[in-house]
């Protein structure tokens, strides 16, 4: 079995790789990512694999490198820092990513999608189930992001619908955990970077804005079952998060407490972040019965520190 995995540097696509990698049934993994968000040290213990080759180059324009039994599509920016500042890059990773993968997919081959809970925009709605159709501001600052996640969820069903084509998509919330840039704009990592550099955590707007945060290890154990080791015949959408909420000033206090003389500092917000965004789970626990995100928030940020401590130091 061949499988391509694209955005494979990037924070959730690398934990995703740990376990691709695991799987006795896969003879080769091609992983395409341009390093632009991504970091290459966060997938550098598989090249050793014989079964593992990397591409450094743009998912939409790679060559004619398949077919592949499975692709799975993670190549695009994901906090408002890039997608923001860089909106016909993000809708190209995404949209014309997924145009281009689509033509490397084998015949009866399984694409998988990591969507996210951004196509919900600023919800009115909570907690939000998979038949919400969001309030997105498709001429919004947040638009590239939020639409071409739309675009490729319309995509991908329709050719579903149309071709058969094998899909998979899932709609993730707010994760955090080891292996995210400290400079990518992600609440934890800005929060925690901060606080090991004894710089002010900055936290946008109130800090009232609700999350319902997933640490990695459990959101990418999710999408492991969803997408290949329960083997349900189910195409999504999923949502696969935490459904606890904690806001983002008690994650700030959290991190402040870690770190004796650290200080928070209120700055104006993000134009249009959403204040709230929570899963409704209970389509998930139906199709991943037993599936939880088990780890908490005190535990996950806990180890997210020592990561974060053990790469500043080298």
């Amino acid at each position: 079995m061949r499988i391509l995995v694209a955005g494979g540097a990037g924070f959730i696509g690398s934990h995703l790789l740990d376990r691709l990698v695991a799987r006795s049934d896969v003879d080769q993994i091609v992983i395409v990512d341009n390093l632009w968000t991504g970091l290459g040290k966060n997938f550098a213990h598989l090249l050793r694999l014989n079964k593992v080759e990397f591409l450094n180059e743009d998912v939409e324009s790679i060559g004619n490198i398949g077919p592949f039994d499975e692709i799975y599509h993670l190549a695009s920016p994901a906090t408002p820092l890039h997608y923001m500042q860089h909106p016909t890059r993000t809708i190209s990773a995404n949209v014309a990513g997924a145009f281009r993968l689509l033509e490397q997919l084998k015949t009866g081959g399984l694409f998988c999608y990591t969507s996210t809970s951004e196509v919900y925009g600023d919800t009115t709605v909570s907690p939000q189930p998979e038949s919400y159709r969001g309030a997105v501001d498709c001429t919004g600052p947040r638009a590239a992001y939020d639409e071409s996640k739309r675009c490729v969820e319309a995509l991908l069903f329709g050719e579903h619908r149309v071709s058969g084509t094998r899909v998979k998509v899932a709609r993730v919330f707010n994760v955090y955990g080891p292996r995210t840039r400290a400079d990518d704009g992600r609440a934890v990592s800005n929060f925690v970077s901060q606080a090991l550099r004894g710089q002010p955590i900055t936290v946008f707007g109130d800090g009232n804005q609700q999350r319902c945060w997933g640490f990695v290890d459990d959101i990418v154990a999710g999408l492991a079952r969803f997408f290949w080791e329960d083997g349900a015949d189910f195409p999504g959408p999923l949502n696969i998060g935490n459904d606890q909420e904690i806001s983002v000033r008690d994650i700030a206090e959290f991190v402040r407490s870690r770190f004796p003389g650290s200080k928070i500092k209120f700055l104006p917000p993000i134009p249009q972040d959403p204040v709230n965004r929570r899963p409704d789970l209970t389509l998930a626990r139906q199709i991943l019965p037993g599936w939880e995100c088990a780890v908490q928030y005190e535990e996950g940020i806990d180890r997210t520190i020592s990561w974060f401590r053990r790469e500043m130091n080298t």
